[in-house]
C-alpha cells in the first residue's frame, strides 16, 4: 500500500505543477520523464502512464471532479482537486486492467474519509447515467462512451459500494480515538483598550453630469447589403438542402422514373478470368466451410441460429433508437426554427418605432454637414489661388532647365553619330575578308578525287583469321540460321494455342459452377426475404417515442402563435410586408422537407432489412 501511495502521490504532485495555459503534454510529459530517472522502471512506468492518461483525458476528468465540488465536496479542498483526478481516472480507464484487489490497494493508501466521499459521488448510478453520460457524449460518441466507459463502471458498482461501506467502517472506529488523542486549544480575549467612536463626515456633494448621448444601434449592425447577401445566401442554402433531400436516395427508386424505357434491366456482365477464378475460390471455400459446419453438427456441434436471431433483434432495436433520436434532433431544429421567426416578428415591431427617431436626427446630422461642407469649400478656393501664384514661377524655371538639357543632347548625338560611322567602316572591313577566304575554301573542294577499288563478294579476305569466309557464304548460313528460328517460333506458337485452349475449357467449367451456386443462392435468399416480408406485415401495434410527441406538440404551438404575430403584423403595417410570403414560403419548404426526411428514413429502414439477407448470405 505504501508502495502505491507514493506513486499516486508523484503523480499528484506532477500534476500540480502542470499549467495548461503555458505548457504542453508532450513537452511536461518529456520533463517529467527526465525528473524520474532515479526511480525503478516499474515504478516510473506506473507514473508516466497515469500522468499520460491524466492529460489526455482531462476534459472528462475535469467535469466529474467540478461536478463533485459543486455537489457533495464543498467542504473538501482545493489542494485534492489533482488527487481526485487521479481516482477518477484509474476507476474509468485502469480498473480492468489493474484488478479490484490492486485497485483497492490504491484506494485505502490514500485519506480515506476524501476518498470515500468522492467513490460514493462518483458510482452512484443516478450519475452515471444521467449527467455524467450527458456530458461525455459532447466530448466523444455516445455509443463509444456507453460501450467501453459507463457498462465498466456500473459492472463494478457493487465491488465498489462494498469498498465504501468498510472504508466508512474503518474512519469510523477511527474518529474516536483521533478525538481523544487531539489537545484542544482554549481561546483567550486580548487585553485591548477599546477605540474612541469616529466623527461621522458630511457627505461630499455628488456633481451634476451631462447626460451623454447614446451610441447608435447601427453602429454595431451589419449595412443593409451585407444582410441583403447573408439572406440570400441562406434562402440558396435552404433551396440546396431541399434538393439533396429529395433526391438523396435516387438510387433506391424504381428505374422506370429516372431511365429510358428502351434500357434493359438485366445487363450481362462480362467477368474477366481473374475474377472467374476469384469467384471460383470463393465458392469453393464456402463449399469447404459449409461441409465443416455440416460435419460438426453430425458430430454433435451447437447451432448458431438463435444468436443470430438475437442479435438480429438487438440491431432492430437499436436502429429503431437511433431513428427515434435523428428525428427529435430534427424537431428541435424545427423548433428553434420557429423561435427565429418569432424573435424576428418582434425585432421588425421594435424597428418601425425606432426608425422615426431615427429620421429626425438624421435629417439634423444632414444640416450640419451641409454647414461644415460650405466652410471647407471656401478654405479649398483660398488654397487653389496661393497654389496657382506658385506654380507661375515655377513654370520659368522649368523652361531654363529644358533649354540646357536640349543643348546638352545635341552635342551627345553629334559625338555618337562619329562613332557610329568609325564602326560602320570597321565592320565593312572585316566582311570583306571573310569573303576573300570563302572563295579559297570552295576553290579547294571543287578539286577532282580518284574513287576507290572494285569488291568481290565471293573473295576470301585472307587475314589469317579462324572461321573466314566470303561475303556470300555469310548470307548463305545466315538464311539457314532463320530458317531454323522459324521453325521453332511455329512449335511455340503450336504449344501456347493448346495450352490457351486447355485453360479456357477450365474457365469455362469454373463458369458454369459459379452460375449453379449462384442460382442456388439466389433461392435460398429469396426464400428468407419472403420470410422476412410476411413477419414485417405482421399486425403490431407500432409505438412512437414521447419525445417526438412532445417536440411535435411545441412545434404546431409555436407555428400557430407566429401566424397570430404574422397577422398582427400584417393588420397594423401602413403597407403590405415583405416579410409574409417570404415566412410561408419557408413554412412550405420545412414541410417538404420534413416528408423528405420521412420518406428517406422508410426507404434506409427498407433497404436495411434488404440488406440483412445478403449479408447472411455473405456470411453463408
Amino acid at each position: 500500500m505504501a508502495y502505491y501511495g507514493k506513486c499516486v502521490e508523484m503523480v499528484i504532485e506532477q500534476l500540480d505543477k502542470f499549467k495548461p495555459e503555458k505548457d504542453s503534454p508532450e513537452q511536461f510529459l518529456e520533463a517529467a520523464s527526465s525528473s524520474l530517472q532515479a526511480l525503478s522502471p516499474q515504478k516510473q512506468a506506473f507514473i508516466l502512464e497515469v500522468l499520460s492518461g491524466c492529460l489526455e483525458y482531462r476534459k472528462l476528468l475535469t467535469v466529474v471532479v467540478d461536478a463533485f465540488y459543486v455537489q457533495d465536496g464543498r467542504l473538501c479542498l482545493w489542494a485534492d482537486y489533482s488527487l481526485f483526478q487521479v481516482i477518477c481516472y484509474l476507476a474509468t480507464f485502469l480498473l480492468e486492467e489493474l484488478g479490484f484487489q490492486l485497485f483497492r490497494n490504491i484506494v485505502k493508501s490514500q485519506p480515506t474519509i476524501k476518498v470515500c466521499k468522492f467513490l460514493g459521488f462518483f458510482f452512484n448510478p443516478l450519475n452515471l447515467c444521467s449527467w455524467i453520460k450527458d456530458e461525455w457524449s459532447l466530448i466523444y460518441e455516445t455509443a463509444h462512451v456507453e460501450e467501453n466507459w459507463l457498462r465498466p463502471l456500473m459492472r463494478w458498482q457493487p465491488e465498489v459500494q462494498e469498498l465504501i461501506s468498510q472504508l466508512e467502517g474503518v474512519s469510523a472506529s477511527q474518529s474516536p480515538l483521533l478525538k481523544t488523542k487531539a489537545k484542544v486549544t482554549e481561546p483567550k480575549e486580548f487585553n485591548l483598550t477599546a477605540p474612541k467612536p469616529r466623527a461621522i463626515p458630511m457627505p461630499e456633494p455628488v456633481p451634476m453630469v451631462a447626460k451623454p448621448r447614446a451610441v447608435p444601434r447601427s453602429t454595431y449592425q451589419l449595412p443593409k447589403e451585407q444582410q441583403q447577401l447573408d439572406m440570400v445566401k441562406r434562402y440558396n442554402r435552404r433551396e440546396l438542402l431541399l434538393k439533396a433531400n429529395m433526391e438523396e436516395l435516387r438510387c433506391t427508386m424504381p428505374r422506370s422514373r429516372w431511365e429510358p424505357p428502351t434500357q434493359p434491366d438485366n445487363v450481362p456482365v462480362k467477368l474477366n478470368t481473374a475474377a472467374i477464378l476469384r469467384e471460383g475460390a470463393l465458392y469453393q471455400r464456402q463449399v469447404e466451410k459449409e461441409l465443416q459446419r455440416v460435419d460438426k453438427l453430425v458430430d454433435g456441434a451447437g447451432d448458431f441460429s438463435e444468436f443470430l436471431e438475437w442479435q438480429r433483434k438487438m440491431q432492430a432495436k437499436d436502429l429503431e433508437e437511433r431513428l427515434a433520436a435523428g428525428e427529435c434532433r430534427r424537431l428541435q431544429g424545427k423548433l428553434s426554427h420557429e423561435e427565429a421567426i418569432l424573435a424576428r416578428q418582434n425585432l421588425m415591431q421594435e424597428n418601425k418605432h425606432r426608425a422615426e427617431q431615427k429620421k429626425k436626427e438624421t435629417a439634423k446630422l444632414m444640416l450640419q454637414c451641409a454647414k461644415r461642407r460650405l466652410q471647407e469649400d471656401r478654405s479649398l478656393k483660398e488654397q487653389v489661388e496661393q497654389a496657382m501664384e506658385l506654380q507661375k514661377n515655377v513654370k520659368l524655371a522649368q523652361a531654363k532647365l529644358v533649354k540646357g538639357r536640349r543643348q546638352i543632347a545635341q552635342e551627345v548625338m553629334e559625338e555618337s553619330q562619329e562613332l557610329l560611322q568609325r564602326s560602320a567602316e570597321a565592320a565593312r572591313e572585316e566582311q570583306r575578308q571573310r569573303c576573300e577566304l570563302i572563295s579559297q575554301l570552295r576553290a579547294l573542294e571543287t578539286r577532282p578525287t580518284r574513287k576507290g577499288k572494285l569488291v568481290d563478294l565471293t573473295q576470301i579476305p585472307g587475314y589469317g583469321l579462324e572461321g573466314e569466309m566470303s561475303v556470300v557464304e555469310l548470307r548463305e548460313r545466315l538464311a539457314l540460321l532463320k530458317e531454323t528460328q522459324q521453325r521453332e517460333e511455329e512449335e511455340k506458337r503450336d504449344q501456347i494455342i493448346q495450352g490457351k485452349r486447355t485453360k479456357s475449357q477450365e474457365l469455362q467449367n469454373t463458369v458454369e459452377q459459379i452460375s449453379l451456386c449462384r442460382a442456388a443462392m439466389g433461392r435460398s435468399a429469396a426464400l428468407r426475404w419472403e420470410k422476412k416480408n410476411a413477419l414485417a406485415t405482421a399486425p403490431g401495434a407500432s409505438s412512437q417515442d414521447e419525445r417526438v410527441l412532445e417536440l411535435r406538440r411545441r412545434i404546431a404551438e409555436r407555428a400557430a402563435e407566429r401566424r397570430r404575430q404574422a397577422a398582427l403584423l400584417h393588420v397594423s403595417a401602413p403597407r403590405p410586408a415583405r416579410p409574409k410570403p417570404r415566412v410561408q414560403l419557408e413554412a412550405r419548404r420545412w414541410l417538404e422537407l420534413e416528408q423528405s426526411r420521412e420518406h428517406n428514413l422508410r426507404a434506409r429502414q427498407q433497404g436495411g432489412s434488404a440488406r440483412g439477407p445478403a449479408r447472411r448470405l455473405e456470411a453463408a
